[in-house]
């Protein structure tokens, strides 16, 4: 598919742009004059029904990181509001998505609806039609929109609403069939952030890292990447063979070859010998670009050696060899729905996804210690569960000592998620999350959370809680391919607490949190594997940068 226009990209930009302006400027108003999120009690004529969402509202804003007052009771909205704007907007956004690539599914029948039959169809119902096309796609997309999430339960202003629609509607077909769009979408929807973020000159925390990192990485840099790694793998190895080393169903189209056909950037001789085995990660993946270009390579290779159908093997690829993180919730959920929806596009069709292989590495646990650990006693003292034996023994009490110990590790390794992000590793880290298989733990969450009924903190901290378990399993797994575009940014800039934990954990490489993030590239390789990243030239030969090249070839090159 073609990349956008250049008039198409700026129209994009301009409408993602107001979008925010005005979804947030809903939200704020109807959280605050309606459901009283800000303030200390509810208004008094609200209902039953709004002061629940209202304690949901507020829990939910708590576990994003809003502050609540204990002396006055009154709570921020910042995080909540934003929050609530993104869900909004992006949820109309995705199903038009859907609706112009014949994706969007009437569930109960099992059949695509275009828009103009969405649109009769609410004609008849006497609502919305972009209100009926979310609807739709949330429940298609219930791996990228949480399905309690309370925000997308909030009504915005009828003004608001309208306006989205209005903004949504004028942009023109083309911009929903580009293979790049949903890359800029999030970059666009940033961008007056970052500005006022880079204007303010304030240190660079958890708040601004998304908009002042955030770079969208262009096809042809995407391409070049995955081409003479996953290419060059895959043209050595079919040589080796003595099989045809073009790939069926794909084209090559920056991979270099010496005159001999023999790949320019090697052989990858340490490498699996079949692609099933391959594991690709992309641990600063944004919007999911360099995952959504490797899936129709991986696929198409899976289909040749396995004999696959093409569906099968987008599902394999999507459950076996892609693999992404990213410290920004909202960039993951558009990561979600790009692999979902270039999934669709490749097998012409809608079908169901296996479990995406992607989580958010910035979530943190946004409470003290001693709060976290009360977490599953709280839980248990309701009630919910009765007793049987352990998901990790024989010990008949759910709050065994493993359990304790997993939740006592992923709040060590989360407690700073929001500002480190994929440096994590739970390697430097001596805990019991994963002497107890993580599944286990996994599972744990989920029996209490289905157990679990009226505490909306506690219910918020377990939902971030399988989260983390998700996220750590990933950031603890090792890798055949590293690929990714790191984020940029100076010593100069970095808040105190990324500063603070890039002297010491990073020491050769603290000048810029692009090296500190090669160096983390490498350690999710495994022995023989590789990297591939976007990354500035600087370190490559300026002096202050000898330790970091030092370090790199003492202790990760192996020599050809």
């Amino acid at each position: 598919m073609p990349s956008l226009s250049r008039e198409h990209r700026r129209m994009l930009e301009n409408t993602v742009v107001q979008a925010r302006t005005i979804a947030e400027d809903g939200a704020r108003r109807v959280l605050t004059d309606q459901y009283a999120v800000h303030h200390h009690e509810p208004w008094q004529h609200m209902t039953p029904e709004d002061r629940e969402l209202r304690n949901q509202l507020r829990a939910h804003g708590r576990q994003l990181g809003d502050q609540r007052d204990p002396r006055t009771g009154t709570q921020d909205t910042f995080h909540l509001v934003q929050a609530c704007a993104y869900e909004h907007w992006h949820r109309m956004l995705f199903a038009r998505f859907l609706a112009e690539n014949d994706l969007l599914l009437d569930l109960e029948h099992g059949v695509a609806m275009s828009l103009e039959e969405v649109r009769e169809l609410a004609r008849e119902q006497g609502r919305e039609w972009m209100e009926i096309a979310a609807e739709m796609a949330q429940r298609m997309l219930l791996a990228v929109f949480r399905p309690d999430d309370p925000v997308l339960r909030v009504q915005l202003p009828p003004e608001t609403q309208q306006q989205l629609e209005e903004k949504l509607s004028a942009l023109p077909n083309d911009i929903f069939g580009a293979d790049d769009s949903l890359g800029w979408v999030y970059q666009f929807w940033q961008r007056d952030e970052k500005e006022r973020v880079n204007r303010s000159e304030v240190k660079i925390g958890a708040d601004e890292l998304p908009p002042v990192t955030q770079l969208f990485t262009e096809d042809y840099m995407v391409l070049f990447l995955l081409e003479n790694t996953l290419g060059a793998w895959w043209t050595a190895k079919r040589i080796a063979e003595g099989k045809a080393t073009a790939l069926p169903g794909y084209q090559w189209t920056y991979l270099r070859l010496s005159e001999e056909g023999s790949p320019a950037a090697g052989s990858f001789d340490a490498w699996p010998r079949t692609a099933k085995e391959l594991k690709v990660l992309d641990p600063c993946m944004g919007s999911g670009h360099f995952l959504v270009f490797a899936l129709p390579i991986l696929t198409r290779m899976r289909m040749e050696e396995e004999g696959d159908s093409l569906q099968g093997a987008l599902a394999a690829v999507l459950r076996e060899n892609l693999f992404g993180l990213e410290i920004d919730p909202r960039c993951s959920q558009i990561a979600a729905f790009n692999l979902a929806l270039a999934s669709w596009r490749l097998a012409g069709e809608h079908f169901t996804l296996p479990d995406l292989q992607i989580a958010c590495s910035g979530m943190g646990p946004n409470c003290t210690k001693e709060q976290w650990m009360k977490l599953a006693e709280e839980v248990a003292a309701r009630g919910g569960m009765p007793a049987r034996e352990s998901l990790f023994g024989s010990d008949d009490s759910l709050l065994s000592e493993p359990a304790r110990n997993a939740m006592g590790a992923l709040y060590d390794l989360f407690s700073q998620a929001p500002v480190l992000g994929s440096l994590i590793d739970p390697g430097k880290l001596r805990g019991h999350l994963f002497e107890a298989n993580y599944q286990a733990v996994a599972a744990l969450f989920s029996d209490l959370l289905g157990a679990l009924s009226g505490d909306e903190t506690t219910r918020e901290r377990l939902i971030a809680a399988a989260g983390m378990v998700r996220a750590a399993a990933l950031l603890a797994g090792k890798y055949t391919l590293v690929v990714t575009n790191v984020p940029f940014l100076g010593m100069n800039r970095q808040a105190e607490g990324l500063f603070t934990y890039l002297q010491e954990h990073y020491p050769a490489s603290k000048a810029d949190l692009a090296t500190a993030f090669i160096q983390r590239c490498l350690l999710f390789c495994s022995t023989g594997t590789s990297i591939s990243v976007v990354a500035p030239q600087i370190w490559l030969f300026l002096g202050s940068y000898k330790h970091v090249r030092r370090t790199i070839l003492e202790r990760f090159w192996r020599g050809s």
